[in-house]
């Protein structure tokens, strides 16, 4: 029954991200602003949903280990597998405004994390930990990020040269498909990773390696599925914006929601997950002051990369 579930699930994500990239793209078009914004905000926030749910109720029940590694875990499969898979599908135009602003505010937020759970080397504690004024910063950091992307939608919009839009967009029909489509998403995100679970477990795998790879990893296929949709549609500015969104979201609102509800305590061993993520968003920044654009070369690089990473972590747990 689980492996039905799991096929099920899967098709609820690739159908429901689908909807999603028409609707929310054709939203951009009659909001008038560019589809990077859609893929920072609605597109990014929607598909993090799951990272969301999970983490906050690891924090809840006082599962730290499950909603760091879960978060960690999935901006890392973000920047490899992703980006790589959805580039090697069509190449990511790369907007100036992303490479300056947009990637380096990524890199902000994985490099706060780093020094905020560094508290062993820092403050000379016994223990690294993510506490509640650690989780407002992160709070504080993800209302800079939104005030910065709400300014850059209305000045966008002030701009932009007017043109037609086609009568067949139309409001209604968008925001329900759109709303649809993330519903797919959500529960068939949920879906996956529940029944993933059960049949790892089934399989004799540990919980800290259930929760590095398929929960990481189920969390983080409506991210998958949605950019690999974009790519196909050719809206590479959403599939970028969605990568670039989510992880900001992941580590500023996810973590910090989380840090609020319960103080994180931090394993060892996520610090050298941390400095890799740092590593590969400054590689994703590399490859995109390559002509504007992350080429299939570079998509193939980073999932030969994600895979090594995945090979470690087995290897290390």
């Amino acid at each position: 029954m689980a492996y039905l579930l799991l096929i099920f699930g899967f098709a609820l994500l690739i159908k429901g991200a689908d909807f999603f990239v028409d609707g929310s793209s054709n939203i951009a078009r009659l909001l008038r602003i560019p589809p990077i914004l859609i893929g920072l905000t609605i597109v990014a926030f929607g598909t993090s949903s799951p990272e969301a749910t999970v983490s906050i109720i690891a924090a809840m029940q006082g599962t730290a280990d499950v909603s760091i590694g879960n978060v960690v875990g999935s901006n890392i499969f973000n920047l490899t597998l992703v980006v790589g898979l959805a580039t090697i599908l069509f190449p990511i135009k790369v907007q100036n405004e992303t490479i300056r602003k947009e990637i380096p505010f990524t890199l902000l937020a994985s490099i706060a994390l780093l020094v905020l759970i560094s508290d062993t080397f820092l403050e000379e504690f016994n223990i690294n930990y993510i506490s509640r004024s650690d989780g407002l910063i992160f709070l504080l950091f993800f209302s800079v990020f939104m005030y910065y992307v709400i300014e850059v939608a209305l000045k966008s919009r002030q701009v932009s040269v007017k043109e037609d839009v086609p009568s067949d967009i139309q409001w209604g029909k968008n925001i329900f498909i759109t709303v649809l489509g993330l519903a797919g998403i959500i529960i068939g995100g949920q879906m996956v990773v529940d029944n993933g679970k059960e049949i790892a477990y089934a399989w004799g795998m540990s919980e800290a390696l259930v929760g590095l790879t398929i929960i990481a990893i189920g969390t983080s296929l409506p991210e998958l599925v949605t950019s690999i949709a974009a790519a196909l549609k050719k809206e590479s500015e959403i599939a970028l914006g969605n990568i670039v969104g989510s992880n900001i979201f992941n580590i500023l609102f996810v973590l910090g929601v989380s840090a609020v509800i319960s103080p994180l305590q931090v394993n060892s061993k996520v610090i050298t997950d941390i400095i890799l993520m740092i590593v590969l968003t400054v590689l994703l920044l590399i490859f995109s002051r390559t002509n504007y654009k992350v080429g299939k070369a570079e998509g193939f690089i980073l999932v030969i990369g994600y895979i090594l990473y995945l090979t470690y972590i087995i290897i290390r747990n």
